[in-house]
């Protein structure tokens, strides 16, 4: 019987209450949207500040200058530390000297991982992966300038008493200090200084808010020893600021749509309530006792919640989808987590908007039997 009423009753007014399944389902597919966001904007942001280069940097205790280095073996400490996902490369830095006896910076690197990790070079020429032991290497804008040196073009280097030849493989602009370096592989520059095994720094790219950037920096600094491990204070500080700002931004969002949610679903229900008093009365006046006609009315909210949660969340996920492509040039995915969240949510919702309909408990039969 009570499934017979709440069925009449979900078909009897039809019109409220598919302004209030409208009004729950477009909360929803909002809060659904937001949500999904929530889930994946660290990824996204850090994927958009990857541009930026490293956000952490490990370096020598005592300055370059002073001939510091460090060991090669740091870079197990790091993978074990921050995670062997992390995008990491390591640097040895050294002068050398053109056959015209012109110095120059040569940075030795994994140069498919230094690639990666500054995205912002633009290389003028290969861009086939490297391997270890390449004898290739990439040319500053500025240096190529002043050397006169072209793509394909040998170049010989000397440090001290040894020699490296290396063929150039691209042209760096950057923008920055490496257009006035060669770039090469870091065991041919170790091999040209006689300091195989040993590095000048290392550069890192740890994804997270500002504050977990310093906490992986101090857990470093802890396990690494006589090193410094600082981060990059204005890549870290803006990545970090953005996020709690975008998460912020997305919690408040959602919270004022679902207090206007409620509101909607408030009004309905509310004009609602007024047209079911003759049927209360009726149903009092049988011997229905209150608390099950409320558990009615409560039961059909309830399947109005669940209606507009699910239905919300399709919707939702579409919107993701549109986001992701709009914002962040590809698709955020839908998760399927959010779904009972978003479900409970619109039931919570539909309940507080519901809250007119207790009132009805306070009809009297006989007034509603007489016309009044």
């Amino acid at each position: 019987m009570f499934g017979r009423l709440l069925w009449r009753l979900l078909r009897g007014n039809r019109g409220r209450l598919a302004v209030a399944l409208v009004a729950m389902a477009s909360g929803a597919a909002v809060i659904s949207a937001l949500f999904n966001m929530q889930f994946d904007v660290q990824r996204k942001l850090t994927q958009e500040f990857r541009t930026l280069g490293a956000n952490v940097v490990i370096a020598p205790a005592k300055s370059f200058g002073d001939g510091a280095t460090l060991d090669r073996n740091l870079l197990n400490t790091v993978e074990m530390v921050a995670g062997a996902d992390v995008a990491k490369a390591p640097y040895l830095y050294i002068v050398a000297r053109t056959d015209a006896n012109r110095p120059v910076v040569l940075a030795g690197t994994w140069l498919n991982a230094a690639a990666a990790l500054r995205p912002y070079w633009k290389i003028d020429g290969e861009h086939a992966p490297f391997s270890a032991e390449s004898t290739s290497c990439l040319v500053g804008a500025n240096a190529a300038r002043q050397f006169g040196l072209k793509i394909g073009n040998e170049l010989r280097l000397h440090y001290g008493v040894n020699e490296a030849r290396l063929t150039v493989a691209g042209i760096i602009t950057a923008g920055g200090a490496e257009d006035d370096q060669v770039v090469a592989s870091l065991p041919v520059v170790q091999d040209l200084a006689s300091l195989r095994g040993r590095i000048s720094l290392i550069e890192l790219r740890v994804p997270g808010t500002a504050h977990e950037i310093r906490a992986v920096a101090d857990r470093l600094q802890a396990a690494s020893g006589d090193v410094r491990v600082e981060p990059i204070r204005q890549i870290a500080d803006a990545e970090g600021a953005l996020l709690g700002r975008v998460r912020l931004l997305i919690v408040s969002m959602a919270a004022l749509i679902f207090v206007l949610t409620a509101l909607s679903v408030l009004a309905t229900m509310t004009a609602l309530a007024m047209e079911r008093r003759v049927d209360v009365g009726l149903m009092k006046a049988l011997g229905g006792s209150i608390g099950r006609i409320v558990a009615l009315f409560l039961a059909e909210v309830s399947v109005l919640g669940v209606a507009g949660g699910v239905v919300g969340y399709l919707v939702g996920a579409l919107l993701t989808i549109w986001i992701g492509r709009r914002v962040f040039g590809a698709a955020i995915s839908p998760r399927l987590e959010v779904l009972p969240l978003i479900v409970a949510l619109m039931v919570g919702v539909a309940l507080a908007g519901a809250l007119p309909l207790r009132l009805l408990g306070r009809v009297k039969p006989a007034v509603i039997l007489r016309g009044e």
